[in-house]
């Protein structure tokens, strides 16, 4: 039995990325992690020293998606059980990742699953969310504060608020990409992130596809701290990567039945 992760990294802060480091290598569990450097130099290599962790450094940055499918091949060849995509800026406790294999193990008609989410002040992030339309994705995306407030009970919707997320565990359409727990055996079958999409909506994308042959679901017993700085919301740069994931997006599952 073995799990696999992958973490990609991009100039980030040493001390956070070694917090993400040490809590995937402080379990018990046959573990192997690859580090997927696209900085423009690989400073970042010598940030542990660990039998468990392969280093590539991957200067192009050909994306989020495309830059964990280099580990995801590796985890195939490897056979693992499963494989977690893993941000750079996650924390979480000793025990954490033994719970989530044992669900695991105890349902093996799930393939997907993503646990709690919290904000390092224990305050909840909202990451479970429908199947994104185009018109959600514009509201959220370009629309000012004070008239996405006109949407706000259909933005609730779309990130289920209305949810008791503290203990109920949920099948859900769209799991978000800071935390993917994946049955390898059905990444095989799904295929692996789609490389077309630079960043963002490629975990819509994957959930999706999971969704059509296993179940994809929220596991409130298990608790991760994400920094998670938001840069969608902040940059237009990071707006119109947005904007090109999308159009990849809804070419694939369709523009209509997917507009409002």
């Amino acid at each position: 039995l073995m799990l696999t992760c992958s973490i990609v990294l991009y100039n980030n802060d040493r001390n956070i990325l070694l917090d993400s480091i040490n809590s995937f290598l402080n379990t018990d569990l046959d573990v192997k992690l690859f580090l997927i450097d696209n900085s423009e130099t690989d400073d970042l290599e010598d940030i542990i020293k660990d039998k468990r962790v392969k280093y590539f450094h991957n200067p192009i940055n050909p994306g989020f998606g495309a830059s964990h499918n280099i580990a995801i091949k590796e985890s195939i060849i490897l056979k693992s059980d499963y494989h977690l995509v893993l941000n750079p800026d996650i924390y979480f406790e000793k025990g954490t990742l033994d719970k989530i294999y044992d669900f695991m193990e105890d349902h093996k008609t799930i393939g997907h699953l993503m646990p709690k989410v919290l904000y390092p002040d224990h305050s909840f992030q909202f990451l479970c969310k429908t199947n994104p339309t185009v018109f959600d994705l514009f509201v959220r995306g370009f629309l000012p504060d004070f008239l996405k407030k006109i949407f706000q009970k259909r933005q609730d919707k779309y990130e289920y608020k209305k949810y008791n997320f503290n203990e109920l565990i949920f099948d859900i359409p769209y799991l978000s990409g800071c935390f993917m727990f994946f049955r390898t055996s059905i990444l095989e079958k799904v295929g692996l992130f789609d490389e077309k999409m630079f960043m963002y909506l490629e975990d819509a994308d994957i959930t999706r596809r999971f969704l059509e042959i296993s179940r994809t679901v929220y596991f409130p017993k298990a608790i991760v701290y994400h920094h998670h700085n938001g840069l969608t919301h902040k940059k237009i740069k990071y707006k119109w990567i947005t904007v090109k994931s999308a159009i990849v997006y809804f070419n694939k599952w369709g523009w209509f039945k997917n507009l409002i």
